[in-house]
C-alpha cells in the first residue's frame, strides 16, 4: 500500500487542503493527513477541534484519508506510518522556497524520505488558512472556501 503523510496545521482545513487529497489519492492508496502540535501554538483541545473538522471535511474519502495529530520530528512520524513520502501544496514561489527548506532539512535528518509537491488546482491559489480565519473573526462568510460544517464552526467561534 502507498501511504503518502500531509502535514499541516490545518487552521483551518480549507477547499485547498481538499483538492490536494483529493489528487493525491491518484498517485496514493492512503493519505494521512497529520496536524502538528506545536508547544507555543496550539492546546490539546485546539488539536483535537481541527482533527474533527478536518474529518467531517474529508469524509467523502472513506477509509482512503485518516487524520491524526503529531509531536516531535515529522520524519519520525512519517516512519511510524510505515512509509516514506511527504506531501505538500504549493501555491506561489514563496511556498516552494518555505518547502524546499524543509525538504532539504528532512532529508538531510533521514534521506530516504521521499516529498510529493503539488500545485494548488488555479482556482484555490489565493485561499488560505489564515485569510479564511481573518475573514470570519470580522463576520465574514466563509462558506465558499471550506466545508459547510468548518464554515459553522468558524461562524460560531467568532461570535
Amino acid at each position: 500500500m502507498r501511504i503518502v503523510v500531509y502535514p499541516g496545521s490545518f487552521n483551518p482545513i480549507t477547499l485547498g487542503h481538499t483538492n490536494i487529497v483529493e489528487r493525491a489519492l491518484d498517485l496514493f492508496d492512503k493519505v494521512v493527513v497529520a496536524i502538528g502540535k506545536s508547544a507555543d501554538k496550539n492546546s490539546d483541545s485546539l488539536v483535537q477541534k481541527r482533527i474533527e473538522l478536518c474529518r467531517y471535511a474529508l469524509a467523502e474519502f472513506g477509509e482512503q484519508v485518516s487524520v491524526q495529530s503529531f509531536d516531535g520530528l515529522l520524519v519520525d512520524f512519517v516512519k511510524q506510518q510505515q512509509t516514506k513520502f511527504i506531501l505538500r501544496g504549493l501555491r506561489t514561489l514563496t511556498d516552494y522556497d518555505y518547502e524546499y527548506q524543509m525538504l532539504e532539512m528532512n532529508r538531510h535528518i533521514d534521506s530516504n524520505i521521499e516529498y510529493v509537491l503539488l500545485p494548488t488546482a488555479s482556482r484555490w491559489s489565493f485561499l488560505s488558512s489564515t485569510r479564511v480565519r481573518e475573514i470570519a473573526a470580522l463576520g465574514g462568510d466563509v462558506s465558499a472556501f471550506v466545508h459547510p460544517v468548518v464554515a459553522e464552526y468558524l461562524q460560531r467561534a467568532s461570535k
